[in-house]
């Protein structure tokens, strides 16, 4: 039975490589894949899904006008899909989640998200806030602040290591920007200088 599945953390805990690890399992029994990807998140070439250890594979890339309903149906229809799976998808609108839910009810297509539970502020995106509420299964995938203890908020930082409070939710940005770290650290800001 197809299913949606949100796997969420903080930054740098591994859903990239996870996704591909994913891809890579359905690739080696010789089922056919769809790797979606923001193009918003312009790190890389937008047409491919990178992981911080190296590891990386062509996805299609997709804004917040595009369906993705209708994307995966007609992908459908050249190659029978067993899978899609989704990086970061907090950068999802509340509609295409909904669309994701059509694709595993209507198309039996399950769906494979992954992405960040909240922002730097701690506030929830709003891909992320729907997929909370409307995925199937929720997996957290752990990583930890560098106190030991379990990383499950962002900070953002400036140029100099110093945590920011204000600026736009979305600010696509990776080791340098960002730095994931346990509920103290984040209320208390003692990670000034990571």
């Amino acid at each position: 039975m197809a299913k949606l599945y949100f796997y969420y953390s903080a930054m740098n805990a591994g859903k990239t490589t996870t996704l591909l690890q994913s891809a890579y399992n359905y690739y080696e029994r010789g089922m056919d894949t769809l790797i979606l990807k923001p193009s918003l998140d312009d790190r890389h070439n937008t047409d491919v899904v990178r992981s911080r250890i190296g590891l990386e594979t062509n996805a299609v890339s997709f804004n917040a006008c595009d369906d993705l309903l209708e994307l995966t149906e007609t992908r459908n229809q050249k190659s029978t899909l067993n899978c899609l799976l989704l990086d970061e998808a907090q950068f999802l609108t509340k509609s295409q989640v909904f669309e994701l839910g059509e694709i595993v009810d209507k198309l039996k297509i399950p769906v494979l998200a992954y992405g960040l539970r909240t922002d730097f502020k701690g506030e929830l995106f709003e891909g992320s806030l729907h997929l909370l509420a409307w995925s199937d299964e929720l997996i957290e995938i752990k990583t930890v602040c560098h106190c030991g203890k379990k990383a499950i908020m962002v900070l953002r930082l400036d140029e100099n290591g110093v945590p920011l409070n204000s600026g736009k939710q979305i600010q696509i940005g990776g080791n340098d920007n960002y730095v994931s770290v346990c509920r103290k650290h984040f209320k208390s800001a003692e990670s000034t200088k990571m």
